[in-house]
């Protein structure tokens, strides 16, 4: 295969714009320079050119200049309800490829409420919910608490804390308007789930039909061949339980290089294989590609019960960090092995390499 030359479009958290009315946690979600770096130089060692282009309104030219074959994208975005879609947007529109999933999907995924929508409908396990847009508006009748209240539209356990824990309404309506304020979006509210909290990240593209409807007949095969599925992770918080009962902003930033990760998280082998397949469901009804991260909760009251909690198809790749790179060492690939493979994912995608 060829040396293609393969942009890096990411989101600095240097570069990030600053405001005296952002909140203090407003570009958690960004990479550092040490990440992007690592990105380039997998890239690199992957036997590629790559440069790394700021996913800013600077992007388009800076794109005209280095003329890429492809983009490894990992932009979060700045501003917008729908800010992870911008830079596919902007790519689509000048054609040229680009890795992970594509628009709608991005922009589906980001909206936690939109996205639980298309998993209730489709059936699949996730928890009760409600969307708030007015602190006052009325609870309705299948929401029991305790609940959990989160913002609509951010990632990182951003406004994730001990407090999202809510027992009565007075504590949900404070929860919902310190969301409201801080983070300027409507507020997420579903019944909380008490038990472990369980990841699976996954590489490949599903073979087979195209619709993204999940079989109804439970006879039928499950849909999840094409996908490369990591060992489930999960993160021992019980260090943390007097002050993080949950795998909060904090965490996950903060105290990263502090937190024992368990991979493979101890799990039978029917727990696994039930994770992967409704992992496998949630990247099919939300259209992903190349790669995704599936967050669950077991209910510890249900027999275990699996449940989904998110979709993330634009999962973090910081070295010993993100959940991803922990769960595909496990696994036996080192970063570079897991940036590449997501490359070449892509690439088969486009045609622009074949199986080998």
């Amino acid at each position: 295969m060829k040396k293609l030359k393969v942009a890096l479009l990411a989101n600095a958290k240097e570069n990030a714009p600053q405001s005296d009315d952002l909140a203090v946690d407003q570009w958690a979600d960004l990479d550092s320079s040490k990440t992007i770096q690592s990105l380039v130089d997998a890239i690199k060692a992957g036997g590629h050119d790559s440069e790394f282009l700021e996913g800013d309104i600077s992007l388009i030219n800076s794109l005209q200049r280095y003329r890429p074959d492809i983009c490894f994208n990992i932009c979060e975005g700045h501003f917008g309800d729908g800010r992870e879609a911008q830079v596919p947007a902007i790519l689509e529109m000048m054609q040229i490829p680009y890795t992970g999933s594509k628009v709608l999907s991005l922009a589906l995924a980001l909206d936690k409420s939109m996205t639980k929508r298309i998993l209730h409908w489709h059936e699949l396990p996730t928890p009760n919910f409600q969307t708030f847009e007015r602190v006052n508006e009325p609870l309705q009748d299948d929401m029991t608490f305790p609940l959990f209240v989160k913002p609509s539209r951010e990632g990182t356990g951003m406004g994730v804390s001990s407090k999202s824990i809510v027992h009565n309404e007075i504590e949900m309506r404070t929860q919902i308007e310190h969301i409201f304020q801080r983070y300027k979006q409507p507020a997420l509210v579903e019944r909380y789930i008490e038990g472990r909290e369980v990841t699976v990240g996954m590489v490949g593209n599903l073979l087979g039909p195209v619709a993204r409807r999940v079989p109804h007949d439970p006879e039928l095969p499950r849909m999840q061949a094409g996908l490369r599925f990591f060992p489930p992770m999960e993160v021992d918080l019980s260090p943390f339980q007097d002050s993080d009962v949950v795998y909060s902003n904090r965490l996950k930033v903060d105290l990263a290089d502090k937190l024992t990760y368990l991979c493979p998280a101890p799990l039978d082998d029917d727990m696994i294989d039930e994770l992967n397949w409704l992992a496998a469901a949630a990247f099919r009804v939300t259209g992903a590609l190349d790669v995704s991260r599936v967050d669950f909760r077991l209910d510890a009251n249900d027999d275990f019960k699996p449940y989904i909690l998110e979709i993330n198809p634009l999962p973090g790749l910081s070295i010993g960090i993100s959940d991803i790179v922990i769960e595909a060492a496990a696994d036996g690939l080192d970063h570079t092995q897991l940036v590449n493979l997501i490359l070449d994912t892509a690439l088969i995608r486009y045609g622009m390499k074949s199986i080998s």
